[in-house]
């Protein structure tokens, strides 16, 4: 399904002294089988946004279409569309609440999906929970309180996956988590994104994830859109993001180092991409 924002606004108290203008006429198309990142700094619009996108918040002004849904239209089926869109909040891991991982993870399936049972729920919750690199049988009966704090985000991220949703939306879901684990995130959301989830939307502060796996990024900017680029195009004005007080990938720092030197890189900014260009010019420098 394509995400397309037309003119979208929002504003919070809008009838009060106290309105903030969350969304400023937001234009904005995320096309079907993206990885798509969102940034910006905080304040900038970029949850607002998010919240929109499966009815949380409603369309206030302007228009919001997700494949053949409007939003704007009260009569829409919000309902199948949330069965749809899957979505995971800031330390999703907050949000467990049942006495086993099995029922945790079954909880979106009765709810969206209550025709499911038996064997083929089993089977459901099987796939979700083994996705995210946890073994089903070890950890089914268990209560989910006695995880590890990595563990549970994957069982709550299981949950939100086990309808098995065309877009999955994850605000910076590798937020608090170390080196290996926030790599471990990133696989398994690959993983997914070949096989059901046909679109992952994430924000993230996180450059370098935004560097190593995005196709596309949206740069939030007070309530608007700043920018929409591939990384490649987005890191190389990496002083206007500096100046929207954002930080920059490792990648990208070097590459600034380099530019002052007067060597341009044309990289990709991930790091495999950056280490190869760097190489290359410097054994074709060395061999002449």
């Amino acid at each position: 399904m394509q995400i397309i924002a037309k003119g979208l606004s929002y504003t919070y108290n809008k009838k009060s002294p106290f309105a903030v203008k969350a969304l400023d006429n937001v234009n904005l198309t995320i096309n079907e089988g993206e990885f798509f990142g969102i940034i910006g700094h905080t304040g900038s619009g970029k949850s607002t946004f998010l919240q929109h996108l499966n009815a949380l918040l409603p369309v206030m002004d302007g228009q919001l279409f997700i494949g053949n849904y409007d939003l704007s239209n009260k009569k829409s089926n919000f309902r199948e569309l949330r069965s749809k869109i899957g979505m995971v909040f800031q330390y999703p891991e907050y949000q467990l609440f049942a006495d086993t991982v099995y029922a945790d993870v079954a909880f979106g399936l009765n709810n969206f999906m209550p025709q499911i049972k038996g064997a083929e729920l089993s089977q459901n919750i099987k796939e979700a929970l083994e996705i995210v690199g946890l073994n089903y049988n070890e950890v089914k009966d268990k209560s989910p309180f006695d995880l590890s704090g990595g563990q549970k985000r994957r069982v709550a991220i299981a949950g939100v996956i086990a309808t098995k949703p065309e877009i999955l939306v994850l605000d910076e879901p590798a937020a608090g988590l170390d080196p290996r684990g926030k790599k471990e995130i990133m696989e398994f959301l690959h993983i997914l994104h070949k096989s059901w989830c046909k679109t992952i939307i994430f924000v993230s502060h996180d450059m370098d994830e935004i560097a190593e796996n995005c196709s596309n990024t949206a740069v939030f900017n007070k309530g608007g859109i700043e920018a929409v680029l591939p990384p490649k195009e987005l890191f190389k004005n990496s002083e206007r993001l500096i100046e929207l007080g954002l930080d920059i990938p490792v990648t990208a720092t070097a590459a600034l180092g380099l530019k002052k030197c007067g060597i341009n890189l044309d990289t990709d900014f991930n790091t495999e991409d950056f280490i190869s260009k760097t190489v290359n010019y410097y054994n074709t420098m060395h061999n002449n």
